[in-house]
């Protein structure tokens, strides 16, 4: 006899499923996830995961709205836990609102809620292995999603596997499916969450598959790139498309290559991406110096994680500003952009292909675990008009590469293409690009190079004020962030407080310092221990920001304890 408890839920909820790598977790999350969209519901999800191929204990999180949602809490309503180290790990995110979905065979003293037996459902309907299944469809009739739609994507997802499975698939999803509707309704697990059928039409995206989208839209053709957590997922996608969309997809030998790769790409006229994380992008530091003086186009990809060294290899954390910023000998521009939403991260990395062509600087697309791991439902995204524009010349007889101009960019031609030849020198070079230990032509291509800047400075993105222009309590984030202050925000409804968030974090968007002084007290919310984007502020425009909100664990922000944090501080201030 299954135990219905009175849980009137609001019109979102977040599910977590949780268990060992290799228990099927991820396959849930896949079929939930995209059931719910293609059943026209706002979904997002995210997980946490322990840096082993089998083992340990993860967990992913799915909320389910009536409205648009892109943010982590920390609430629980919904835990499945697949095995009985998932309740001890997620314990302090468990309440008593929790409602508890599993085995007590399995779980043993952690069994804590409603006894489902997964395990021996699937075994009725012939197979063990469907147990996951069963869970899924209980979840799905507690949301009381259309029958339908589980049997369609069970049928497409299982499909390689024989129709046997298939129909094994869909019988234990029925039999889960009952279970759970049976749990739901008035005086029971009360769930109002409404779809819209609007929802259907949008797309689905994880942060890599965006970024990856933008770099294809913005011409990418070449990528260079070494697997290595978080930043795989971009190259995953790009090689999965490679033959279709005319890209090259190398795996290199490491790192260095890679970079080594993406910068002779550039200089046969292709758009190259690297994409990688911070130790990988340590070993690129070298290559990244080599197209400072080459003056070459390079866009690379860089996807935090918590250092040094190895740190916590599949965590989150917004630790490599400073790295991104200052990496590389000797003195050349460059921009960095940080993307807080899917949209911008299309945008984004899109226009640090025709900014890296168009200024002959290195333009880095920032992001980290966090952002890349996370999905959710967005509009259709603006594909660009005509196509990428190449900036590269014609070269005739009197060519020369690095011509000196006032703007400091110089036409920039590619072997092959006219007449001219075109000369590279990773040594200090003249401007045919034959190398030179002349001082007053050494002074004169620094000057030029570091001139772009100016270029740089005045092709910024201007920072996003989310909330009355009338504020006081200025909250300052950049990058991930985005959601979730901008659900804090809402959800504490103080009149007089607002978000400038920053997709551009260098060179800042000359409003920059208007916005600051218009506020009364300044907030910056960071996952790093030592306020790296604060401190760039303080260096760059000389306000220092009053109140810092730090998190450097490996785990993101969440949307309570921003409330908490925020409420606090905009309370002092009133």
């Amino acid at each position: 006899m299954i135990e219905i408890p009175n849980r009137p839920l609001k019109d979102q909820i977040s599910v977590v499923l949780g268990g060992e790598a290799g228990q099927g977790v991820q396959s849930m999350e896949y079929i939930l996830t995209h059931v719910l969209k293609r059943a026209g519901y706002h979904v997002f999800g995210t997980k946490e995961y322990m840096s082993r191929v089998r083992g340990g204990s993860n967990s992913t999180e799915i909320r389910v709205s009536s409205s648009r949602v892109a943010a982590f809490v920390d609430r629980i309503d919904i835990l499945i836990p697949l095995d009985k180290d998932a309740v001890p790990h997620l314990e302090h995110r468990i309440s008593a609102e929790t409602i508890v979905l599993g085995e007590c065979e399995k779980l043993g003293e952690a069994c804590l809620g409603i006894d489902i037996p997964f395990t021996k459902i699937a075994a009725e309907v012939g197979n063990t292995l469907y147990a996951n299944t069963v869970a899924v469809g209980a979840v799905l009739g507690l949301l009381k999603v259309p029958l339908p739609a589980l049997d369609a994507f069970l049928s497409e997802f299982f499909a390689r596997k024989g129709q046997e499975v298939v129909n094994g698939n869909i019988a234990a999803g029925h039999r889960g499916y009952d279970i759970g509707l049976s749990l739901s309704g008035p005086g029971k697990i009360d769930i109002a969450i409404q779809p819209d059928p609007a929802v259907r039409e949008e797309y689905f995206l994880s942060g890599a598959e965006a970024v990856a989208l933008g770099a294809i839209a913005g011409g990418c053709n070449f990528i260079g790139a070494y697997p290595m957590s978080p930043s795989t997922g971009v190259f995953t996608y790009l090689a999965q498309h490679a033959a279709e969309l005319g890209i090259i997809a190398e795996q290199v030998e490491d790192e260095i290559s890679g970079m080594n790769m993406a910068i002779g790409a550039w200089y046969a006229g292709a758009r190259a991406l690297v994409s990688t994380a911070g130790g990988g992008f340590a070993l690129m530091v070298e290559g990244l110096s080599l197209a400072g003086m080459f003056e070459s186009p390079l866009v690379v990809h860089l996807a935090q994680r918590p250092g040094p060294a190895t740190g916590l290899p599949t965590r989150t954390e917004q630790a490599d500003l400073q790295l991104a910023l200052y990496a590389g000998h000797g003195e050349f521009p460059r921009a960095i952009l940080a993307p807080g939403t899917l949209a911008q991260a299309y945008r984004l990395t899109q226009h640090a292909f025709d900014l890296a062509d168009r200024t002959q600087c290195p333009v880095f697309v920032l992001t980290d675990q966090y952002f890349i791991d996370s999905y959710y439902n967005t509009p259709v995204l603006d594909s660009p008009d005509g196509g990428p524009v190449h900036h590269f010349v014609r070269t005739d007889a009197g060519y020369k590469r690095y011509q000196i101009t006032d703007s400091g960019v110089s036409p920039r031609g590619i072997p092959g293409y006219g007449e001219g030849l075109v000369v590279l020198d990773s040594d200090e070079h003249d401007e045919e690009g034959h190398i030179t230990e002349s001082m007053a032509v050494r002074k004169a291509m620094v000057d030029k190079r570091l001139r772009k800047l100016d270029l740089l400075v005045a092709a910024s993105i201007p920072p996003e004020l989310v909330g009355s222009d009338d504020y006081k309590t200025l909250v300052i984030a950049w990058g991930s962030n985005y959601h979730p202050v901008k659900e804090a925000l809402q959800v504490l409804g103080a009149q007089d407080a607002a978000m400038l968030h920053f997709p551009q974090v260098y060179p800042l968007h000359p409003s920059t310092t208007d916005y600051l002084k218009k506020a009364a007290r300044t907030v910056v919310v960071e996952n790093n221990a030592t306020a790296q984007f604060a401190a760039l502020i303080k260096r760059d425009t000389g306000i220092d920001i009053h109140h810092k909100i730090l998190k450097y664990d490996g785990m993101p922000f969440c949307v309570e304890e921003l409330v908490d944090r925020l409420h606090t501080l905009i309370s002092e201030g009133n």
